[in-house]
């Protein structure tokens, strides 16, 4: 029904990408031949692990063997299929991540999305971790399993375009590059987020978060939108900013000038970029901005000092 109202309020082209989250549990797996059925042509299934203790570590609900049973049937029910897995665990080698790599590799997939664990605040983990229960991986040791990742994702055909997710060339995620170069998508349920462009100006919708809450406004006034906000320039600039050096190709001086109405040079400041380009961290050329290898390894601190 979902895919039948977007078709026809916006229209779907032939090979439209529509992608499907799910867990590896059995009874998820079960419905994936009648989501292809209904028109979902990629998967997007959140494996994690292929190791069992790490899966109870990470209180995940499945087996790796459940894991690779519904990677097999999502095969048969999908043209098009991407995994996830977290590295970077307490007391996880790079051999035994390395080796687990492989094992993933050898399962063929065209998009694969690799997180390095991290704590987030409020969490189980983050009170195990305060309490010096659970030790992360020291930030050079981090770093050393980032490179040896990317290096042999691309000897195995499967660069980094962004930098947790890895694809063959043109099994890049559709939906995920329109967030990452800041085009407008629509965000629809409960607790959505969306950006939308009206007249040159940039709009920043919140749905309600609540289910119930948001029902209650879809049938009051049609849609669940709790807020519909302008962003300022320099707001779209920074979104823009931190979205597009995400990517391995940057953030085009087109786009720029699209969004934040300048030249690179001009919009951010010139000492501060000066001196990341110096650095090695970032690139400036005829095409636009972008961040390199080393860029990316430390983009949060970049974007940080960018910018104050």
């Amino acid at each position: 029904a979902l895919i039948e109202r977007i078709d026809r309020l916006w229209g779907l082209p032939a090979g439209t990408e529509i992608t499907l989250e799910a867990n590896p549990t059995s009874a998820e797996a079960e419905r994936f031949a009648g989501y292809g059925a209904a028109g979902v042509n990629r998967l997007s299934l959140g494996v994690q692990s292929l190791d069992d203790a790490a899966l109870r570590f990470l209180g995940r609900q499945h087996t790796a063997a459940e894991a690779l049973q519904a990677l097999e049937l999502a095969r048969a029910a999908f043209p098009r299929l991407s995994f996830d897995l977290i590295y970077a665990r307490p007391e996880q080698s790079e051999a035994a991540w390395l080796a687990e790599l492989n094992e993933a590799l050898a399962l063929g997939p065209e998009h694969i999305s690799l997180y390095q664990l991290t704590i987030e605040e409020n969490t189980v983990f983050h009170g195990a971790w305060r309490r010096g229960e659970l030790v992360l991986p020291e930030p050079d040791a981090a770093a050393e399993l980032y490179e040896r990742t990317a290096l042999q994702l691309a000897a195995a055909g499967l660069p980094a375009y962004e930098i947790s997710n890895h694809a063959r060339p043109g099994a890049e995620c559709r939906h995920n590059l329109t967030y990452w170069r800041y085009q407008d998508y629509a965000g629809i349920g409960p607790g959505a987020h969306g950006r939308l462009t009206r007249d040159g100006a940039k709009f920043a919708t919140r749905a309600h978060r609540a289910p119930e809450a948001w029902l209650d406004l879809v049938a009051q006034q049609g849609h669940g939108w709790r807020s519909f906000e302008p962003i300022a320039p320099e707001q779209r600039l920074a979104e823009m900013v931190m979205m597009g050096l995400r990517l391995g190709e940057g953030i085009s001086r087109a786009a720029l000038s699209r969004e934040a109405g300048g030249e690179i040079e001009d919009l951010l400041p010139g000492d501060r970029l000066a001196r990341l380009i110096e650095e090695g961290f970032l690139v400036v050329d005829a095409e636009g901005l972008r961040a390199t290898a080393a860029g990316r390894q430390r983009l949060d601190a970049l974007l940080g000092y960018l910018l104050a």
